[in-house]
């Protein structure tokens, strides 16, 4: 099998903490989450085949997300896009900026603020970008593009800065440009906005706006520039102009008494919370602003009327964006992990997700590999959707963390099991509990195992040694397995039902027959603590992972050791701050407690509490590949060695709590002695760390998911670039050639083993859609077996991405037609390209009903209308007649007989 995966995309959060942007055009919003950056496609239309009469809409509304392919070294703090919206800056809590191509998705260039960087905007030109570095406002230049550059070449010094602004005496909190790019208004924590000017002008000196009695959060130009707004934490919102003082008037022409002066006062009146952000649209003269209670209020300027107010969450609303229209509005929650687009207009959500705010536990891939299900510590099961990256279900029924899921491998059930005592069964096409068993004592599951079928469940605890199974039918506890002497930490049913295996803390592995008439058990002894057992997918073979570091591999059959190896040394690495050992001699990292096989069952993958996935050879033993989870240094036990500038008196400085007990982040720190400037000393804060909780192969074995303390990870093979992987080359073999073979002597055959030779995914389609559909047939019974799953794989995956949906369709039929038995005989070599075969063709099936479906609803709404007669029907009934392509009166029917013709004309269309 191949192993070259790569990172894919991030699921299970989709905000962390930062600013969020929108599209120039509106359609997409950038979010980042951790040290990475999610994007979400907020208008995606997939185009159907108009292959029926009568179609209602030939376009579906299908969101999309990705992640990606860049890594900061920690979390994101501030995002900005250039006008044109091709360029990406984003910084990090350190001050390190990335520069990044958003379409190519490529980094360009790299630099360093020096500092943390709290406020970040280009300019409406597109030239310069401003960034508020502590208390003073830089200026930089705008790096051109390598395409701009003659020959396409890098910059040696792409970051050219412009100037600095200096003046504020607290924390820049905002920067915002006017239109024409000449100003800029700056916000900060000093209780003032000051007004700069780009370069230098004659007779103009940056004006300093005071007034406000708490931080100011942001201040922003009206349209024609005349007049500013000022907002600040304490929901203050005031109208600035440029005017002489009230009662006063101009002299003689003598300007000396205009300036900036507040004309109007306004207050948000939110009584027990404060402004947390907000935001200004200049064209519509709306802003928007968000509380610390979960509020969000829409009010017009300037006569500051309100439009909407809602509640959106239990927590502050972090960062509030609009879009240039002015129609959706992005709310952004990092308590919860919420992220939210609103328009205002309809009332309606565009984009409402959740991820989960505490630590994943299990994930489990549906059998068609399209959908993902997490489960977390928050008591809540979630559904994610592969393709688009969305999560579109969330289940809440659970009263306790979720320790365990699982999906049945028939039908759309998934079984989970929770610390609160229950075990649960969710049907996953109503969305919907309709199983729960209990044990007759109260007992915290914390492991699980579903037969094949999904008529039996079977779930461990801790806290008991026994195995409790039930009947999925009747939801009655069928027996309670006896035999273990410790607490039951894994199990695992044979995929073809033979056997149960359970692993324990008593250093045992017992394989249990369930559905014999006595229900023995076969015990494996181990030397050390079972963390996990896992089947290979042929039920022959199970590989168990124990708390010394050992990962095993037994014969089921025969209940004998076949092979093992020490993997200590694979998984240590990643030292925590408050570690006083080496990475490599830790020993909390030094075991795997989650593994899985990979679909052909040649490979199994294991992790644990450590940032390495590790993929293993199962016949060698060999370490086929190691992947690292995250290079993020704001969790622990990311980096292998600690930096002694970070080590104080007072130990580690990453867990000193400098801001002391301050209520809020960005209040001033609490100094509890004179003079002192980093807080109390001896407050401590906790740090998240680096560990993966659960591994997943998908059923096309083309990807596999990990658990991670920063969501959910999935690498697949398909999101890579095309690898050139040539095989039989030979001189003849070119391009050129295979055209003329395929064009030319109609070879197709032969064009079709070329390309697959040449490895070029553009000359395969082209072959492949070449093919006569009269040839089909021929070319499929003539093909070798050593290019079966390559034009099965090929094939499956055409038939997700083109509207040619017949003819991919052929090309299924004619191979399982003409190779279906060796495919059965051979299932484990071609068994990844079937599920991806299966995942298309279930697609397919499911869009035709739906589309079937709303023509049916579509037809039937025309059918009801009153008939025209003929005299009308020239008049106004021809547009009805010409949308279903009926000829009715005109064609001489006349109106007695009209229902006789519009049942011969619906049974013409198929209709019953």
């Amino acid at each position: 099998m191949k192993t070259d995966y790569r990172f894919s995309t991030l699921l299970g959060t989709v905000f962390s903490r930062g600013n969020l942007l929108f599209s120039p055009d509106g359609t997409c919003l950038i979010s980042p989450v951790g040290n990475r950056i999610s994007v979400f496609d907020l208008v995606k239309y997939v185009s159907l085949p108009a292959t029926v009469l009568v179609v209602r809409d030939l376009n579906y509304h299908r969101n999309k997300s990705h992640t990606l392919p860049l890594a900061h070294r920690r979390n994101i703090s501030r995002l900005t896009l250039t006008p044109r919206g091709n360029v990406l800056l984003s910084v990090d809590e350190d001050g390190h900026a990335i520069l990044s191509h958003l379409e190519r998705q490529v980094v360009l260039y790299r630099f360093s603020f020096k500092s943390a960087v709290s406020a970040l905007a280009f300019s409406p030109c597109g030239s310069y970008f401003a960034a508020g570095v502590g208390r003073q406002v830089e200026v930089w230049h705008t790096p051109s593009e390598p395409s701009l550059n003659p020959g396409g070449e890098l910059e040696f010094a792409p970051f050219v800065r412009h100037r600095v602004y200096v003046g504020h005496y607290d924390t820049i909190q905002s920067v915002e440009w006017s239109s024409d790019s000449r100003f800029f208004l700056s916000s900060s924590q000093d209780l003032t906005a000051r007004i700069w000017s780009l370069n230098p002008m004659d007779g103009f000196e940056p004006t300093t706006l005071v007034g406000h009695r708490q931080a100011v959060r942001g201040a922003w130009f009206s349209k024609d520039q005349e007049t500013i707004y000022t907002i600040s934490k304490d929901g203050a919102l005031f109208e600035w102009a440029y005017m002489a003082r009230p009662g006063r008037e101009e002299r003689n022409g003598d300007a000396n008494d205009m300036r900036w002066r507040i004309a109007q006062r306004h207050y948000f009146m939110q009584s027990n919370a404060h402004l947390t952000c907000a935001t200004f649209h200049a064209q519509s003269n709306l802003v928007v602003a968000g509380f610390s209670n979960g509020l969000f209020g829409i009010y017009e300027l300037p006569e500051f009327i309100t439009i909407q107010t809602l509640s959106i969450s239990q927590n502050d609303i972090d960062f509030v964006s609009i879009n240039k229209t002015g129609e959706w509005f992005a709310f952004g929650a990092s308590k919860l992990g919420q992220l939210l687009v609103w328009e205002w207009q309809s009332e309606s959500y565009i984009l409402k997700q959740q991820g989960h705010f505490d630590s994943m536990n299990a994930i489990s891939y549906s059998p068609d590999g399209q959908r993902i299900i997490t489960a977390a510590d928050d008591g809540k099961v979630k559904v994610w959707d592969t393709r688009s990256g969305f999560c579109i279900v969330t289940f809440t029924e659970h009263t306790g963390g979720v320790t365990a899921c699982e999906v049945a491998k028939r039908g759309n059930v998934l079984f989970t099991a929770s610390l609160d005592g229950s075990v649960r069964a969710w049907d996953l096409i109503r969305y919907r509990n309709f199983r729960t068993f209990t044990a007759p004592s109260h007992l915290s599951f914390s492991s699980l195992a579903v037969d094949p079928s999904g008529e039996v469940v079977c779930a461990g605890s801790l806290d008991s040694f026994d195995i409790h199974i039930w009947s999925v039918q009747t939801g009655q506890l069928l027996d309670q397995l006896s035999g273990h002497e410790g607490p039951v930490s894994s199990l695992a049913f044979a995929p073809d039902s033979s056997a149960l295996v359970s692993g324990s803390w008593d250093h045992t592995v017992r394989i249990w027959n369930v559905f014999g008439r006595t229900q023995t058990s076969e015990p494996l002894q181990l030397q050390a603590d079972v963390l996990c057992v896992a089947f290979r997918p042929d039920s022959k073979q199970i590989a168990v992972s124990t708390l010394d570091g050992q990962l095993t591999f037994w014969y089921v059959s025969e209940a004998t050791q076949q092979g093992g190896f020490d993997a200590r040394r694979d998984v240590s690495g990643g030292r925590k701050m408050s570690d006083r050992r080496t990475a490599a001699s830790v020993a909390g990292t030094k075991y795997f407690s989650t593994i899985t096989y990979s679909a052909d069952g040649q490979c199994v993958l294991a992790a644990g509490n450590s940032k390495h996935i590790c993929l293993y050879d199962v016949d060698s033993g060999v370490l086929v590949k190691k992947f690292t989870v995250s290079i993020n240094l704001s969790l622990d036990g990311t980096q292998e060695f600690l930096n002694s500038k970070l080590l104080t008196e007072a130990g580690p400085r990453g867990l000193i709590d400098e801001q002391a007990g301050a209520s809020d982040p960005e209040n001033r720190m609490e100094r509890t002695l004179p003079g002192s400037t980093r807080g109390d000393a001896a407050a401590r804060r906790t740090r998240p760390e680096v560990r993966v909780s659960a591994v997943s192969f998908a059923p096309t074995a083309r990807s596999f998911c990990a658990s991670s303390t920063e969501g959910l990870l999935v690498y697949s093979l398909d999101s890579t670039a095309a690898a050139f992987d040539p095989f039989d080359l030979s001189v003849d073999v070119t391009p050129a050639n295979t055209i003329y073979v395929l064009e030319s002597e109609h070879d197709y055959l032969r064009a079709l083993c070329m390309a697959f030779r040449l490895d070029n995914k553009s000359l395969v389609r082209r072959c492949l859609e070449g093919t006569p559909l009269a040839s089909i047939n021929i070319v499929v019974r003539s093909l070798p077996r050593v290019y079966l799953a390559r034009t099965l794989r090929f094939v499956g995956q055409q038939a997700e991405e083109t509207p040619h949906l017949e003819f991919c369709l052929l090309w299924i039929e004619a191979l399982l037609r003409h190779h279906g038995r060796w495919m059965k005989d051979n299932r484990i070599e071609v068994e990844a390209e079937i599920r991806a075969v299966q995942r298309a063709v279930s697609r397919i099936q499911r869009d035709l009903e739906n589309l079937g479906r709303s023509n049916v609803y579509a037809i039937d709404f025309l059918l009801s209308k009153p008939v025209e007669t003929k005299e009308s029907s020239s008049e106004t009934g021809g547009d009805l007649q010409a949308i279903l392509g009926l000829k009715g009166a005109s064609n001489g029917i006349e109106d007695e007989n009209m229902d006789d013709a519009e049942g011969s004309e619906a049974e013409w269309m198929g209709i019953d």
